[in-house]
């Protein structure tokens, strides 16, 4: 009989996490290889601007598992993720940006074509090092890393909690938002980073390099996932649970309640971070705004009408409403704010636990109902 940890017993014992693992799985390898192997006339085929989208919806789903993270276990509302998100998409499009050379509009071999336009003479400091991967991954991490860690260190110290931090949050992100608009900060301005060529020496335009991308999103989100499922699932998360219902109960007992706080509000960032890198080269595009506070406000959303507290709710939450704003968006251009306004009132009204909530209410729903006729058949 082989030894299996706390953890692992409970990741695999929770039939949920199984489920979600393994469609997850099936997608990662079923997608590209649809669209791959089978033909563009053949009803299995799956475009590559599917994989794509789906793709794009991969990464949201890494975002708001970040933010049912501290918003789910330990009731921190951010409304500034979309930050983090933001800055490690930077960090990944100054990488490409670098990577275009002298294949650019104005050929120059080391300064980005916006920074040509605006009669840059020499790349700036912090431009450096971006030429190589390691570096670059390495500032996918750092930076929304550092902020969170100041930030945070910042505002658990004075217990700034509850909406009060949630509106600095947002601040943060506006604040950041309307920095990275300005041309002389050197990120592109207005129009961001954009016109891509390849990433690690690879087109990005090919199927193939599509499709890898896709599933290292699907790998990612897969590690997301258990990260957050074992932080929850230790004495951690338990601490984390107690801060989200009795805070000061649960600073009375002697856990620094601050501590735990910072930590997972910086891991959250780390997560985002890494969702935004891969986000860039699938979308082609990063600009400033990335950053706005409504992208932060829809994350909310997401994780709400998926089921706060529970991981997967995230992710299915932020799949659910993307896919339904693409429709939308392109069914009802003027209505689909409406649309997803109603959608989050209803939720809030009707489905407090999310989409989660309800399949586990049906489910109960149906044991109930089996057990009285068996009872009354007897």
């Amino acid at each position: 009989m082989t030894y299996q940890g706390p953890f692992l017993s409970a990741l695999l014992g929770e039939r949920s996490s199984r489920w979600f693992l393994a469609v997850l799985a099936v997608v990662a390898v079923a997608v590209p290889l649809m669209n791959l192997v089978f033909p563009q006339d053949s009803a299995l085929h799956v475009s590559t601007y599917t994989v794509t989208l789906v793709g794009k919806y991969l990464c949201y789903a890494m975002l708001a598992l970040a933010v049912d993270l501290i918003w789910g276990y330990c009731g921190i509302l951010s409304l500034g993720h979309g930050a983090f998100f933001a800055l490690g998409g930077y960090a990944m499009g100054m990488y490409l940006m670098r990577q275009i050379g002298d294949r650019g509009v104005y050929g120059d071999p080391v300064l980005p074509d916006f920074m040509v336009f605006l009669n840059w003479q020499e790349l700036p400091w912090f431009w450096q090092g971006f030429d190589q991967f390691w570096f670059a991954a390495l500032m996918i991490l750092l930076v929304p890393g550092t902020l969170a860690f100041i930030f945070g260190w910042l505002a658990f110290r004075s217990r700034v909690t509850g909406v009060y931090f949630s509106i600095i949050t947002q601040a943060l992100t506006y604040a950041l938002m309307l920095a990275f608009f300005r041309n002389e900060m050197g990120f592109g301005g207005n129009n961001g980073l954009t016109d891509f060529k390849d990433i690690l020496g690879f087109d990005l335009q090919t199927d193939s390099t599509r499709c890898a991308l896709f599933v290292i999103s699907a790998v990612l989100l897969a590690a997301a996932f258990v990260l957050c499922k074992w932080l929850t699932a230790s004495k951690f998360g338990r601490v984390l649970v107690a801060v989200r219902d009795a805070e000061s109960r649960t600073r009375f007992m002697g856990y620094r309640v601050e501590h735990y706080k910072l930590f997972v509000f910086v891991v959250s960032a780390l997560i985002a971070g890494v969702a935004g890198a891969l986000y860039v080269p699938q979308v082609g595009i990063i600009n400033p705004g990335e950053f706005s506070p409504i992208n932060s406000i829809e994350i909310i959303i997401w994780v709400a009408i998926g089921g706060r507290g529970t991981l997967y709710g995230a992710v299915i939450g932020a799949v659910l409403v993307n896919y339904g704003k693409t429709y939308f968006t392109a069914a009802f251009p003027d209505l689909w704010l409406f649309f997803l306004g109603g959608l989050f009132v209803v939720t809030t009204l009707y489905l407090p636990k999310g989409v989660k909530g309800l399949v586990a209410d049906s489910g109960l729903l149906r044991k109930l109902m089996a057990s009285r006729r068996s009872e009354a058949g007897g």
